[in-house]
């Protein structure tokens, strides 16, 4: 997959794994990595799949219906290719927290719908939930931060209420953060992100 790795200054902090939204690249999130953790490493992968030109993580059938083939094909893609990356750089696979955001953070939450060692932390914003009917695996340990607008028009509130619901009952430990804007990032969403994880991961 095409990915940037850039070495962090701290050798204890976790690496994040920075996943884009629809028609981005793995450039797009690097700022907001440093936002969250200055000394993480990061590494921003770029989505295999292209929907009119636009880089994705897996396909979807129409607006908000995932091809659920594809998004199991494609969450496992992703998960070897973290542990590829972990060899190859030489960093912890065990100590991963995804920065997602849409397209990018519904392919972290099948992460941590499908694999329990997948991640050790995720920063969903503006999250959908990736399947349903699944049962999950144990995310005890696992901190989980949703960033969510109270007037999302492709995330009704609901969807991330739901997706608390569902990690919540497999033993993570959500964080759920509401903004009152529609879809797109904001500046005061990342820094919200940026304090729960200081108190997660920083001594």
């Amino acid at each position: 997959m095409k990915h940037r790795f850039e070495q962090g200054s701290d050798p204890g902090a976790p690496t994040l794994l920075l996943l884009h939204g629809t028609g981005g690249n793995e450039d797009d999130l690097l700022p907001i990595g440093r936002m969250i953790s200055p000394g993480s490493s990061l590494l921003g992968v770029r989505g295999n799949v292209l929907e009119a030109g636009m880089p994705r993580f897996f396909r979807r059938l129409a607006e908000g219906v995932f091809d659920e083939e594809d998004l199991i094909f494609r969450t496992a893609e992703l998960h070897d290719f973290v542990g590829e990356q972990a060899e190859a750089y030489g960093f912890d696979r065990s100590r991963v927290v995804a920065v997602g955001y849409s397209n990018g953070a519904n392919i972290a939450g099948s992460l941590l719908f499908h694999y329990a060692d997948a991640l050790a932390g995720a920063v969903l914003l503006h999250p959908m939930v990736p399947r349903r009917g699944l049962e999950l695996p144990d995310l005890t340990g696992t901190a989980v931060f949703i960033g969510a607008g109270r007037n999302d028009p492709l995330c009704p509130p609901q969807e991330s209420e739901e997706l608390e619901r569902l990690l919540t009952g497999a033993g993570a430990e959500v964080a759920l953060h509401w903004e009152n804007h529609g879809h797109q990032l904001s500046r005061t969403e990342v820094e919200a992100a940026a304090r729960w994880f200081g108190e997660r991961y920083r001594d």
